[in-house]
């Protein structure tokens, strides 16, 4: 199917910023990267420009099946070229997004999405120079900032050291040796954990290690390190970087961590006549529902057949974000919800604990 872009220059003009509601993207791409990664291109079907900072993510609502899934993705994109957002995901074995996305989702399809959100950037963390860490997907924050630096600021210092299970599974590899040529301080590294008999291989092979890094960055003691990937390689590469005496003020990695562990019902103290301390209204399901201590607005929310629409369930992606209409929360959020929403009565029901009777619109 071919598609046509129904924007002039003089529309240009007229473009509108995307925001961070909830908005519809129309697909206009998708692109093979791996046997198991595909790049997904969209636009915004009210004809908006895309303001992000790279590094950050989105989240997509995904109709799989009676009820949509909602999943979030980092950009990787590049906000100097603002006019299309795109996601490069990856398939795990049991995934039920992402699989649909790799069978379902096509040139033309329209999807609804909430976003960007997101502080994992060189933006809000600058330095004088880098050091990317990524393995498998980790790959698509550094390649959005790799692509904003190569438009902005060309001559930006960077050490890219990209993990892989093989050469065939390294995402980007060609269009990262293709930049390489117009970044004359950025650097790359390759590390596979196997190569195979036939594979002519000139990288590292086996798992990374401090021995590599510094073999692939001899001074990123002295670099603001930016890590994404699997959880325990994020972690390896903490401990390893903590362990060398790094300064970890300048260590900034993508992590979907819980903000807070959830209490379980009947592990805090309750009144003594044995109702609950608060209580949520739920002014649009028409619901009034007792909220035991220590429990979230979504949990409460959930117990209740109350849907509010959640993904990372961290405080990161925003999608469970509601407006509070009255009483007071305690909020532990991880970046994904804006000083302005919060200014304005939102919320994010999956990181809020009512400490008083509360309305919120759902």
């Amino acid at each position: 199917m071919q598609m046509t872009m129904a924007v002039t220059y003089k529309h240009i003009d007229e473009m509108k910023p995307w925001s961070d509601k909830l908005h519809m993207l129309e697909c206009i791409s998708v692109t093979p990267e791996t046997p198991d990664v595909m790049t997904f291109l969209f636009r915004s079907t009210d004809t908006n420009w895309f303001r992000y900072i790279p590094g950050q993510f989105v989240t997509l609502e995904l109709p799989v099946g009676p009820e949509p899934l909602f999943r979030t993705y980092t950009l990787s994109s590049t906000p100097s070229r603002p006019y299309a957002v795109a996601v490069t995901v990856k398939a795990q074995k049991n995934s039920i997004g992402t699989r649909w996305m790799f069978d379902n989702l096509k040139p033309g399809m329209k999807i609804r999405a909430l976003g960007p959100l997101g502080d994992f950037s060189y933006v809000k963390h600058p330095g004088d120079k880098y050091l990317f860490i990524s393995a498998g997907s980790g790959v698509t924050p550094m390649m959005s900032m790799v692509r904003d630096m190569c438009d902005r600021a060309p001559h930006s210092d960077i050490s890219f050291i990209n993990c892989s299970r093989t050469p065939a599974d390294i995402v980007f590899r060609h269009e990262l040796e293709y930049l390489a040529r117009y970044m004359p301080n950025l650097s790359l590294g390759f590390i596979v954990e196997s190569c195979g008999r036939t594979d002519l291989w000139s990288g590292l092979k086996g798992f990374v290690d401090k021995a590599k890094i510094a073999l692939l960055s001899h001074d990123f003691m002295d670099r603001t390190v930016f890590c994404c990937g699997p959880e325990p390689f994020m972690a390896a590469v903490s401990s390893m970087l903590e362990a060398s005496g790094f300064d970890m003020t300048r260590y900034h990695q993508e992590s979907f961590a819980p903000a807070a562990p959830p209490v379980a019902v009947g592990e805090t103290a309750i009144e003594a006549d044995g109702e609950a301390l608060t209580t949520v209204g739920f002014t649009l399901s028409g619901k009034d529902v007792p909220c035991q201590p220590g429990q979230t607005v979504l949990m409460t929310a959930r117990a209740a057949g109350v849907r509010i629409g959640a993904a990372c369930e961290s405080g990161i992606c925003g999608t469970c974000r509601v407006l509070k209409l009255s009483g007071e929360v305690e909020m532990n959020h991880n970046g994904g919800i804006l000083d302005e929403d919060i200014a304005e009565g939102y919320i994010l029901a999956c990181c809020s604990r009512p400490l008083t009777d509360v309305k919120v619109e759902a």
